[in-house]
């Protein structure tokens, strides 16, 4: 089972706990979502619910998604995904899912898109070694062997240069420092994936699920 929220990325900061401790955040946008749809596993072959995140005006969207939204009584989104899994079944169509599903002190996986990075070598790209950095070396950043002689091609999965980030990341077991209800905000411990402004799905740690129903899962 599984719940989630959408939410977007506004940037780090830090807090003192009530112990004294400074604890880095990551502050995240919670405001209500809308559920926009419901899926079941006799009509879809599985189950999960669609959650909409922030509006946008009308005229951004298309004639499609103004009918679907329409049916939630609710705007257009600018930020729809799945949250696949039975626990968000109690929530209908048109209702709004808010950061009080989850509570302080709780274990989340947050999944986001990477910073892109651009066209990078394999130093930066695949932490490869560089080369002497004596004078006389002529070869300081470079990719190294290509390991070619046989077959007489690059293998398939050679790591090379290329385009960096800007992929799906999810950072796993992260901790629910403070939920602000007032303020639809919510203080995660650590970084999440993504620059500032940028859309995540938030929902339970996956592995602390399996923990609760194994517990020798992490043994």
């Amino acid at each position: 089972m599984a719940k989630g929220i959408l939410g977007k990325k506004l940037g780090m900061t830090q807090i003192f706990k009530d112990n004294g401790l400074l604890v880095p955040v990551t502050v995240i946008d919670v405001k209500p979502n809308v559920v926009l749809q419901t899926k079941t596993s006799e009509k879809d072959g599985y189950e999960a619910v669609q959650l909409g995140y922030e509006d946008k005006r009308e005229k951004l969207a298309n004639k499609p998604e103004l009918g679907h939204v329409a049916k939630a009584n609710a705007s257009p989104k600018r930020f729809v995904r799945e949250i696949a899994g039975t626990e968000m079944q109690v929530f209908s169509v048109g209702q709004e899912v808010k950061a009080n599903i989850f509570k302080e002190g709780e274990l989340v996986d947050v999944t986001g898109t990477s910073k892109g990075k651009g066209y990078q070598g394999v130093i930066k790209r695949h932490n490869f070694s560089m080369g002497p950095r004596a004078h006389g070396s002529g070869y300081h950043r470079g990719i190294g062997s290509m390991g070619s002689r046989n077959p007489a091609r690059i293998k398939k999965g050679k790591k090379m240069p290329g385009r960096m980030g800007g992929n799906r990341v999810t950072v796993q077991n992260l901790e629910i420092v403070k939920i602000d209800l007032d303020r639809n905000v919510m203080l995660v411990k650590g970084n999440i994936p993504g620059p500032r402004n940028s859309y995540v799905i938030i929902t339970n740690a996956v592995k602390a699920r399996n923990a609760a129903v194994n517990p020798d899962a992490l043994i």
